[in-house]
């Protein structure tokens, strides 16, 4: 609706009689756009615990079980507890356990039983021994073991609720802890982190810079459990906004900016997440192990041991080896213009051989400490035609930009985003309207 009040605006200029109509618009627009939403649609709900009722119902519903009372028992796996000694505490007969065990093959492994996870047993019409067994695998899975004359046992999952969630948060620490501590799911800087990892450098957030999204989340009972794909998001610093929306092309999602122009690059913007910059690119640089100054045409990124070391762009490994230098290393040639390589990896990847091609993001190796390094860190390099260049300062071409015939339908399909990612647009465009009109609140 903003749209078309801003296109009316740009047509009719010049007409005073229709300024009235303006600022009655803009003033419906301003108020519909302003309004946040509840902190309750924001927030994860807290869910009390389960009533027995309850716990009977989603059982019941789950495994298809005979409608009838039942009662129920709760209790959690023992340590060094099994399944064989489970059942026999509850009156099981051996012969019983046994035939239960083989109707569980290949839908549970029963030396895979957890203890400290829990476990229901059903009773019917005061029966001594349990009819069925509900077995909590995980948050939402649970196996059931029937131990009536008909003996099966079955897998279900709760089925998950998604709900479109928006959020804010202002950096003060860190993405995945601001988002904790203003009570939002912090999976959801994992989804930040994929749309923007081209065009946004994680490793420099600064203290105010602001992200905004719009994404799906993945609730059980009423709690989020999960966070979904990012449908549309925003990064502000200093005034300066990003904007990022999701949209399938040739049956392929990405994210692209409200120009669309493709938010992805030829090259990631680092080769791992969620660490810092130990060492920067430098031609005279001491080093902390022999003290002799030269050249780090790098850049080192400190992280734990394990971290999983992405290549930045698609390529051929050119290298797999262990120099005594730079201990396990991979180097990787993208084209005829841009060589990378990985350096003191604590191991490489499976499967990764000299000659292999490998995808944009896909793992290489593990963050370590091998050759001579000080502690776990990711020594990241770059050649442009052979020459050492900065990785922090590189430039990198976008990809596809949304297709000519498909533009219309891309910008229709991300304007009901743009007011909850970048709401002080429409206020911008408001006062612009109104005060061209004359109007005044005097």
């Amino acid at each position: 609706m903003i749209r078309f009040f801003i296109v009316l605006y740009e047509k009719k200029k010049g007409n005073m009689k229709i300024k009235g109509f303006i600022f009655l618009a803009i003033c419906f627009v301003w108020v519909h756009c302003s309004v946040s939403q509840e902190k309750s649609d924001l927030l994860p709900q807290e869910r009390e615990e389960t009533p027995v009722s309850s716990q009977l119902a989603e059982f019941c519903s789950l495994f298809e079980l005979p409608s009838q009372e039942y009662s129920i028992e709760n209790d959690v796996v023992k340590r060094n507890e099994n399944f064989s000694a489970l059942l026999q505490n509850k009156g099981i007969g051996h012969q019983k356990v046994f035939l239960v065990s083989e109707a569980a093959r290949g839908i549970f492994d029963m030396r895979k039983l957890k203890a400290g996870n829990a476990y229901s047993l059903l009773y019917t019409n005061e029966a001594e021994e349990p009819s069925y067994l509900v077995y909590q695998e995980n948050f939402r899975t649970y196996i059931c073991f029937s131990l009536t004359d008909s003996l099966w046992v079955a897998r279900s999952q709760i089925p998950l609720q998604v709900e479109e969630k928006c959020i804010e948060v202002t950096i003060d620490r860190s993405l995945w802890q601001d988002l904790s501590d203003a009570g939002f799911n912090p999976l959801v800087a994992n989804g930040l982190s994929e749309v923007f990892a081209w065009t946004v450098d994680f490793f420099g957030l600064r203290k105010g810079d602001v992200f905004r999204a719009y994404y799906l989340a993945y609730l059980l009972q009423g709690k989020e459990v999960d966070a979904g794909p990012i449908l549309a998001a925003s990064y502000t610093r200093d005034g300066e906004c990003r904007l990022a929306f999701r949209y399938i092309q040739d049956s392929i999602p990405g994210y692209w900016d409200q120009e669309g122009i493709n938010l992805q690059r030829t090259f990631l913007k680092a080769p791992l997440k969620y660490s810092r910059i130990s060492s920067g690119f430098s031609y005279a640089r001491r080093h902390p192990i022999t003290r002799v100054v030269r050249p780090h045409t790098g850049v080192d990124y400190a992280a734990p041991t394990g971290t999983p070391v992405m290549s930045i762009g698609e390529g051929r490994v050119i290298e797999r080896t262990y120099t005594r230098g730079g201990g396990n290393t991979v180097k990787i040639k993208h084209n005829s213009v841009y060589t990378t390589a990985y350096l003191h990896l604590s191991r490489f990847a499976s499967g990764l051989v000299v000659g292999k091609r490998v995808a944009q993001g896909e793992v290489i190796g593990y963050v370590g400490s091998t050759g001579m390094s000080t502690g776990p860190h990711l020594d990241f390099r770059v050649w442009k035609n052979g020459k050492p260049v900065n990785p922090l300062t590189m430039e990198s071409l976008p990809a596809d930009p949304i297709e000519e015939g498909r533009m219309e339908d891309f910008l229709a399909s991300v304007l009901p985003y743009r007011k909850y990612i970048q709401p002080e647009i429409y206020k911008e465009k408001a006062l612009q309207i109104i005060e061209y009109a004359g109007l005044s609140f005097e």
